[in-house]
């Protein structure tokens, strides 16, 4: 098994416009050959959605869910390029699996960058507390607050979460499928969850 080193990850991402963990789950399926990880990626068709990021998504849905015994109700936009995409089975089927995902998964924001810049302070200095009462050497700490913090994203930012019909795909892979399904730009606007359980 080859060792997959960042460098071999940032240089993968450079050549593909793929995200970081696309790219390092490419190269270990590909024993770190760089040619076959590129054609993985192709074939899964990330690097079609990552080109398409930067291109505005300015229609969409406003798409409603509300949860069987009628506690919980979730309000989303899903944003895409074109009114006819909104209108196409594919991105209303996404749209529903994204809404019935917040109702189960409550996550708070939509991505990293959401997180207010007090709150994340305020969960670094906890985990930090918690981390030094376990005795962990001090040299040692940032770097376990550093992965702990990621796992909060994945708590509490929509985009990071594991998708609850698949939990091996992030709802980020989830909306990067689409993408690379329907040929344009897909983007969740926001979300709102209502429920009696917060």
């Amino acid at each position: 098994m080859t060792n997959i080193t960042s460098q071999m990850v940032s240089d993968l991402r450079q050549r593909t416009n793929a995200g970081m963990m696309d790219c390092k789950k490419a190269l270990s399926e590909a024993n770190g050959d760089m040619e076959r990880a590129a054609t993985i990626l192709r074939e899964k068709g990330i690097t079609k959605a990552a080109s398409k990021a930067d291109r505005e998504a300015k229609q969409g849905i406003i798409d409603s869910y509300i949860h069987l015994n009628g506690v919980i109700g979730v309000l989303l936009q899903l944003n895409c390029e074109t009114d006819f995409v909104a209108r196409t089975d594919d991105f209303k089927a996404l749209s529903k699996d994204i809404c019935m995902h917040i109702a189960a998964s409550n996550p708070l924001f939509v991505s990293k960058e959401d997180v207010p810049e007090n709150e994340l302070e305020k969960e670094k200095e906890i985990l930090k507390k918690q981390v030094l009462a376990e005795g962990k050497p001090e040299k040692i700490v940032d770097k376990i607050v550093e992965g702990k913090i990621n796992k909060y994203y994945e708590d509490v930012c929509l985009l990071e979460q594991a998708f609850v019909k698949d939990p091996d795909k992030k709802i980020k892979d989830l909306i990067s499928e689409a993408i690379a399904k329907i040929g344009e730009n897909i983007t969740v606007g926001r979300f709102a969850r209502f429920g009696f359980n917060r």
